[in-house]
């Protein structure tokens, strides 16, 4: 049998023994589930590109890809591509280890040492990282973040892989995890079509390694892309199906959070405020309070709803009582949340602005506009450009037109 059709049926006998199912197989490889059926069966060759991925997620050490390459006398044993050689072809302690070694480099060390790919189990130094990367994306520009959350992605699936059956529903949950984050970053980037993608992909995950609900948080993700696209019908409908009974209260309390701002996006303000109030009950829990880590949702806002509120009644037209509630939230954000501070500092600065309390909005956006270009945000810079839009009324203001040049150097598109 020729290497080409001996590749398909190879592929799915690893796969196979690894536990996977094809679909969670392609979530890990981010390849289409159709393609690599089509693969496994012969009806379709498989790239070099794509028999090094199998061969780094199923730990076949080159063996697959020397099914799609021939061999090359080198004293590894091992085939180079015209380009050169693959940084692949390598075992799956060696990707794993590589993975934690750009975190260090990045100064993430755990309990002050660098981790080992030796270390067993390795899961743990996995969670360590994520809430470490979660806390780096409160100050770090989205695009910095993007390559280096889409490989740990990856990296944990594959571990989940070839795990003992024990431990690979740990393994595909905290990859579904990564995923939703790497959606969010994608979010802030201004990549709506990668947001909902890796949004889908966490949800296919969490299925996978036993958990049904985080697929009911993707619709809250998803209502929050739909919202800041201005769709308030498709951000309610969406928040709606995360409110069943059944699902955890967090997830629900964010649900009716997300649909009470769907609401305000039109003016519904009796809908709008009866959805905060469920949401301030259901968060307010204690099922909500002490549920799993890491926390679903914003780790830095410790009252949500509070927060939201705040952010309604601007949309619903009541600017002076938005500006109340969120100067008073405002107080409670970590100092170190540059990014959470930034997206509600200028929606604070906004109610104000809308108050009439020109001055005093000014000075609000001056402070956040200087760490803007840490923290570049898609999401903020929608109300940005509104705040922009707003203080033009007041072009007779020194403050606004001492602002300007600022507002104008962040909402400028990015030349790379």
């Amino acid at each position: 049998m020729s290497t080409t059709l001996r590749f398909g049926p190879e592929l799915r006998r690893l796969r196979v023994e690894a536990g996977l199912t094809l679909t969670e197989f392609s979530i890990a490889l981010n390849y289409d589930k159709g393609h690599l059926s089509k693969v496994e069966r012969g009806e379709r060759s498989a790239s070099p590109e794509l028999a090094r991925r199998c061969d780094a997620f199923l730990g076949a050490d080159g063996e697959l890809q020397r099914l799609v390459t021939p061999e090359t006398d080198s004293d590894s044993g091992t085939a180079e591509s015209p380009a050169g050689p693959s940084r692949w072809l390598v075992g799956r302690r060696v990707v794993l280890s590589a993975g934690t070694g750009a975190l260090i480099d990045l100064g993430l060390k755990v309990g002050g040492q660098a981790l080992s790919s030796t270390d067993d189990p390795l899961l743990p130094s996995f969670r360590m990282q994520f809430d470490q990367l979660r806390k780096l994306g409160q100050s770090t520009a989205p695009k910095v973040l993007l390559p280096l959350l889409e490989t740990q992605t990856h990296m944990i699936a594959g571990l989940a892989a070839d795990a003992r059956s024990v431990s690979r529903a740990p393994a595909l949950l905290l990859a579904s995890r990564f995923a939703e984050f790497t959606g969010w970053m994608a979010q802030e980037a201004g990549d709506r079509d990668a947001a909902l993608g890796w949004t889908g992909e966490a949800a296919e995950l969490a299925r996978a390694g036993g958990d049904p609900y985080l697929g009911s948080y993707a619709l809250v993700r998803r209502a929050l892309v739909t919202m800041y696209g201005g769709d308030a019908a498709g951000t309610v409908a969406l928040a709606r199906r995360a409110q069943s009974s059944e699902l955890p209260p967090r997830i629900r309390g964010l649900a009716a959070q997300r649909e009470a701002q769907g609401h305000a996006l039109v003016g519904n303000e009796v809908d709008c405020l009866r959805s905060l109030d469920r949401a301030r009950e259901l968060l307010a829990s204690d099922d909500a309070r002490n549920g799993a880590e890491p926390v679903i949702g914003t780790s830095h806002v410790s009252d949500p709803a509070a927060m939201s509120t705040g952010w309604c009644l601007h949309d619903l037209g009541r600017p002076k009582a938005a500006a109340e509630v969120l100067d008073r939230e405002y107080l409670r954000l970590p100092p170190h949340a540059l990014r959470t501070r930034a997206r509600y500092g200028f929606r604070r600065s906004l109610a104000h602005a809308a108050s009439g309390e020109v001055e005093h909005a000014c000075a609000i956006a001056g402070d956040l506009l200087g760490v803007m270009p840490s923290v570049p945000s898609s999401t903020v810079n929608s109300d940005v450009r509104r705040l922009a839009r707003e203080l033009s009324r007041f072009r007779s203001s020194r403050p606004v037109r001492d602002l300007q040049p600022a507002l104008a150097r962040v909402l400028a598109p990015a030349h790379d």
